[in-house]
């Protein structure tokens, strides 16, 4: 997730800190995330969202809870004693730890923006990842109540999105699976987020 050379940001410049999104637009056709202020491009960064038979939910929603370290209930690891196997919540045989998704920003039940690998092609179970320190630039520009709009695509494909450099982890090595359960698996930014 450490991979920052592979990470474009677009962002419109400086002074930012005392700035909030004013609106989220997911672009699931591109894969990019636009983080608007106006008519002013915060920030858009390229995604991975969800595969056609765990689709990321469309509409309109909002930002309605933030968690900088938050697991999945659903997804994760079973560890008995130095074994850590993938697993999913009540199939595990020994202590379930859940995977992690760092940076975490809720808009629909079980369902929201967090930290991981991005790949050029739909990868996820309906949430919505942000690649290495795009996670937590997006973490401090939303708030609680930022709009998101979830479509197939966005007015900002046209004009911001050609400007978005794709990212590919999809042959990135598996990360050990002893640090996923881990805090190492949470990384936190390198330098300031909002410049």
């Amino acid at each position: 997730m450490r991979h920052i050379s592979r990470l474009i940001l677009v962002v419109a410049g400086a002074g930012l800190v005392s700035l909030l999104a004013g609106r989220v637009r997911v672009s699931l056709a591109k894969q990019n995330v636009y983080v608007m202020e106006g008519d002013r491009c915060l920030m858009a960064a390229a995604i991975s969202v969800g595969l056609a038979n765990k689709p990321t939910p469309r509409g309109s929603f909002t930002i309605y809870s933030k968690q900088e370290h938050k697991r999945s209930g659903e997804y994760g690891f079973s560890v008995q004693g130095n074994a850590v196997v993938a697993t999913t919540a009540g199939h595990a045989g020994g202590h379930y730890v859940g995977y992690p998704m760092g940076y975490w920003c809720e808009f629909s039940p079980g369902y929201g923006f967090h930290q991981g690998f991005v790949h050029p092609y739909p990868r996820t179970h309906g949430c919505i990842r942000l690649h290495g320190e795009a996670a937590p630039k997006f973490f401090a520009l939303v708030k609680i109540g930022t709009p998101v709009n979830i479509a197939t695509s966005q007015p900002e494909d046209a004009t911001i999105g050609p400007n978005v450099q794709r990212v590919d982890d999809s042959r990135a090595p598996d990360p050990d699976p002893h640090i996923m359960v881990s805090e190492g698996a949470f990384q936190s930014p390198s330098g300031p987020l909002l410049e």
